[in-house]
């Protein structure tokens, strides 16, 4: 059955947002920790830019955490029974450097339609206001898509550094997980985050996003897994379970995958960032 409340979801329905959700005990945000940290050690590079997407195919580690019951039962509160992984990505802040994450929408640029589908924002470690938490503007998923900015801004962790200006900042909520909690959002909340200032690392593990199978990419071509339910449209092609960490068979169905999602997050742009 599903695991939020008639309050939780009613609360998503009118905020844009749910928080915080207990999914991972801190032994499990642990372990997707250390995976990182042996990936970095043993492939420096490996994560770098574009690298930070889809780590769920070349990681057991990352694919287990994708198919939690937990973090499914919450999903299927909200979009419903039938649910596909469309995709990952890494949201690491290291101590007091300046990368941040402006505010924007999740919908203005990643070709998902109809927005049924909801991203989990899972803490790897904890998450606070000191070391950059995720900030929403409650209720803006009720408003139309924004216009964005393209900054490219170096310190920006977003492909364009796409920017709604403007923000009423105090009236942002913060979202403070600790290791193992998550959040769902909606996918036109307006929402960023600010700078580490802390002395550890801040990473999130995204599932962007658990999909509806009624959810269609509309500017390109993703690779997708089935969580639960049925693919009742059968819009996407399928991606491999990943063999172990780093197979060379899991790469190349990687590298092909980012590939893709690359030419999606910059459609129409006039140059690309480094992500």
């Amino acid at each position: 059955m599903p695991n939020l409340s008639d309050q939780q979801i009613n609360f998503y329905n009118d905020n844009g947002y749910i928080a915080p959700i207990d999914v991972l005990s801190k032994r499990e945000a642990n372990e997707i920790r250390n995976e990182i940290e042996t990936i970095e050690k043993k492939w420096p590079k490996a994560l770098e830019g574009i690298g930070r997407n889809y780590i769920h195919l070349i990681s057991p580690v990352f694919n287990k955490v994708c198919l939690n019951t937990k973090i499914l039962d919450a999903v299927e509160s909200i979009i419903g029974k039938n649910i596909l992984i469309c995709g990952t990505t890494l949201f690491i802040k290291n101590p007091n450097e300046k990368g941040f994450v402006s505010f924007h929408q999740d919908a203005k640029y990643i070709g998902l339609e109809p927005h049924n589908w909801v991203t989990a924002w899972i803490a790897v470690t904890d998450t606070n206001e000191e070391n950059g938490c995720m900030r929403m503007w409650s209720g803006s998923h009720k408003q139309k898509i924004k216009h964005h900015e393209q900054k490219f801004d170096e310190n920006n962790l977003l492909t364009r550094g796409q920017t709604i200006e403007n923000v009423p900042i105090k009236e942002t909520k913060p979202i403070i997980l600790k290791a193992g909690q998550m959040s769902l959002h909606h996918p036109t909340i307006v929402h960023g985050s600010g700078l580490n200032r802390s002395n550890d690392r801040r990473i999130g593990f995204v599932v962007q996003s658990y999909i509806g199978s009624n959810v269609d990419q509309v500017l390109g071509k993703i690779y997708v897994q089935k969580a639960r339910g049925e693919d009742t449209h059968q819009f996407h092609e399928y991606s491999n379970v990943p063999k172990g960490l780093m197979v060379k068979e899991d790469i190349i169905s990687w590298n092909k995958a980012k590939d893709e999602l690359s030419k999606i997050f910059y459609s129409g742009a006039t140059k690309k960032g480094k992500y």
